[in-house]
């Protein structure tokens, strides 16, 4: 059931938790599509740590948002060290299985994910990864498809977006294609209609344009609350992901799975310590 509170999601405290994951295990809630409970609770092992990126490519150093950038060559050797550690890259939909349905999968492993959807990832990223086998998981604007990403603050005219047939050409280069949304908004701050909208009608279009299922959501900023991440369930993902920090296996449920960011200033020490000893769970609500 759709919650109808919209207000931000404030975690109970810490010692509580025991309780309160008992609570929500115990609760009734479903996913619209299969009888999957909201509430699954992870595998504890192995440590999966997924990877977030945006953009990635050639870049002056950035004032703010360092987040948002990887510089290609940094790119190169952060996925070169994955193989050097002997860490398993493997698909959204792999580690998905071995968190909550009980999958088996040897060793620790990674997810890379991308968000938003930008030209430079088939330019820059999509190369770099085929060269090494890696598969991926890139989350689309649906209504801003092959358009300047409008919400960030110069307006996106130099930060393109990928067209529907571009995404259409990745689906051959084992890169999953999730949903970030309509129009990028922050979630929490959106009535529940408007809110289920640009849930439910991105991965209908992008379904539609596609022609495949679109099992994974990704929170804009990654704003949400209870309300927001019932919402995802109803609206049939398998999955979503957010922007708290720590391993996949301290996420609470299948729809507020953590992530690393990897920033522009990232060195491969601190990739490598972010991959290693960041594990932690750190949540973080914009």
């Amino acid at each position: 059931m759709l919650s109808t509170a919209l207000r931000p999601h404030r975690r109970c405290p810490r010692w509580a938790a025991p309780i309160d994951l008992v609570r929500w295990v115990g609760r009734e809630d479903h996913a619209a599509q299969g009888g999957r409970k909201l509430m699954d609770a992870p595998n504890p092992a192995p440590p999966i740590s997924v990877l977030m990126y945006h953009q990635v490519g050639r870049f002056a150093e950035p004032t703010q948002h360092r987040s948002s950038f990887c510089d290609v060559r940094r790119f190169r050797a952060q996925m070169g060290l994955l193989k050097t550690l002997g860490c398993r890259v493997i698909s959204l939909r792999e580690a998905q299985a071995t968190l909550f349905e009980g999958q088996p999968l040897a060793g620790r492993s990674v997810v890379l994910s991308f968000d938003d959807g930008y030209e430079n990832f088939a330019e820059h990223a999509l190369p770099v990864m085929a060269e090494f086998g890696y598969p991926s998981v890139l989350f689309a604007v649906s209504g801003l498809l092959g358009q300047p990403a409008r919400w960030l603050s110069s307006g996106g005219q130099d930060s393109p977006l990928m067209s529907a047939q571009q995404l259409r050409e990745l689906r051959s280069a084992q890169v999953e294609i999730g949903s970030h949304t309509v129009s990028h908004p922050r979630l929490s701050q959106l009535g529940a209609t408007e809110a289920m909208r640009e849930i439910a009608d991105s991965k209908a279009a992008l379904e539609q344009s596609l022609g495949a299922a679109v099992d994974f959501f990704a929170y804009p900023y990654g704003d949400y609350n209870p309300a927001v991440r019932d919402a995802v369930a109803q609206a049939g993902y398998q999955a979503a992901l957010t922007c708290s920090r720590g391993t996949a296996n301290t996420a609470p449920n299948r729809y507020e799975i953590p992530r690393k960011a990897i920033a522009y200033g990232d060195d491969l020490f601190g990739f490598a310590w972010k991959l290693l000893v960041k594990n932690r769970r750190k949540d973080r609500y914009a």
